[in-house]
């Protein structure tokens, strides 16, 4: 089966795999420690703190921002379930921003326009979480410069984008964002199995969610109010089981030294795909800008259904039935029963994101696929449209 993504493990990476299980430490131990610190050294941030897996992060990063009832934090539509609901495990109101049908990531000048909106009630955003969604940076200078002018927190939900530049520098995301978040799922760029993390510039932040991910305890001997032996610990706030394995951080550290070489089959299969639409005149290929290096978790394919005879229906009946899998990135949130139901969403509150949806398929791109199999993807696609 031809999927939209897939993960890329080699001999080295079953072989770290192999070193731990043969080991001492199966989790809490040194290895955990050593993927944080590959994690800092390559995304250039001062902290990192591993977690279970993406949803942990998002969540743990939520807390330790001090988010609470009747705060309001933006985002976009076009994300999966786990940022906002994020939001709403804070005890946060979520709220939207549409995209930029360009970029697909969230437009600055829509969200300034919703700052002010709320202000002239005299309510304040307390923070943004903005999607690098399928690979594309967002417009990160614009985001920053409002963050500081309305002084709200800044979180990047990078989980689609790492690897990616930003006028060249592929560390941006922490220079621009108060929060970072990852999440290394078998079809994201590195894979740990399940897995996450919160990466920052901020100590106090950092050492919040290390605290958060394992049940709130410490043993720090300046936080404790008793220390009775080496083997005491206090817990001063209610915290989470969401600590991540040694063995998963084996493969993260053998992963993480593949990224850039990842990043370079994506963009050279996503190169294949643009030049190969380029001449249809009913499908729009993600938009490249030359300071920006996509990274390409996802190709997303907008086709104008009008002007075929298929449905979306229609073409995954096909492809399925040729053994290719393809996927959907994503049904809005806002649209989702529990968010109509809970927040008031409805149909039309956001209509750019509404769009790309309606017209969005994600076609295979990973690491691993082969010429003939991306060739099979593209052949079927140019039956599909000539028929």
């Amino acid at each position: 089966m031809i999927s939209y993504g897939k993960q890329s493990i080699n001999q080295t990476d079953i072989d770290s795999l192999i070193r731990i299980f043969k080991g001492d430490w199966l989790t809490q131990g040194p290895t955990v420690k050593k993927f944080e610190a590959d994690l800092k050294n390559y995304f250039g941030s001062d902290y990192a703190c591993a977690v279970s897996n993406g949803t942990a992060a998002l969540h743990l990063a939520g807390i330790a921002l001090g988010w609470k009832k009747n705060d309001i934090v933006i985002t976009s539509p076009l994300t999966f379930l786990s940022t906002v609901n994020s939001i709403v495990y804070s005890g946060a109101t979520p709220e939207f921003v549409d995209i930029d049908f360009e970029t697909y990531t969230l437009d600055p000048t829509k969200l300034e326009d919703k700052i002010k909106y709320y202000a002239r009630s005299g309510k304040e955003v307390r923070a943004v979480i903005a999607v690098d969604f399928a690979g594309q940076p967002c417009d990160w200078k614009a985001l920053n410069y409002l963050s500081q002018k309305y002084k709200f927190q800044l979180i990047n939900d990078n989980c689609h984008s790492l690897g990616a530049s930003y006028y060249g520098d592929k560390q941006y995301a922490v220079k621009y964002a108060d929060a970072v978040i990852h999440s290394y799922h078998p079809v994201k760029h590195i894979t740990t199995g399940e897995g996450g993390a919160v990466l920052t510039n901020n100590k106090e932040l950092s050492d919040k969610v290390k605290k958060l991910r394992s049940h709130g305890m410490t043993k720090i001997e300046d936080e404790l109010e008793n220390n009775e032996g080496p083997w005491y610990y206090e817990m001063h706030e209610l915290g989470y089981n969401y600590r991540i394995t040694d063995f998963q951080c084996a493969l993260g550290v053998s992963q993480l030294k593949r990224l850039d070489e990842f990043i370079s089959k994506r963009q050279a299969i996503a190169q294949k795909y643009n030049n190969f639409f380029s001449d249809n005149d009913f499908v729009k290929v993600p938009k490249k800008y030359n300071d920006i290096d996509h990274a390409y978790h996802l190709y997303p394919l907008l086709i104008n259904f009008k002007k075929i005879k298929l449905n979306k229906s229609d073409i995954f009946k096909i492809m399925l039935k040729e053994g290719v899998n393809l996927q959907v990135h994503y049904f809005p949130v806002h649209l989702q029963p529990y968010y109509k139901k809970k927040f008031g969403f409805k149909k039309g509150d956001y209509p750019l994101s509404e769009m790309f949806y309606e017209n969005e398929i994600s076609i295979p791109i990973y690491p691993d696929l082969k010429n003939n199999e991306q060739y099979k993807v593209m052949q079927l696609f140019k039956e599909i449209f000539n028929d």
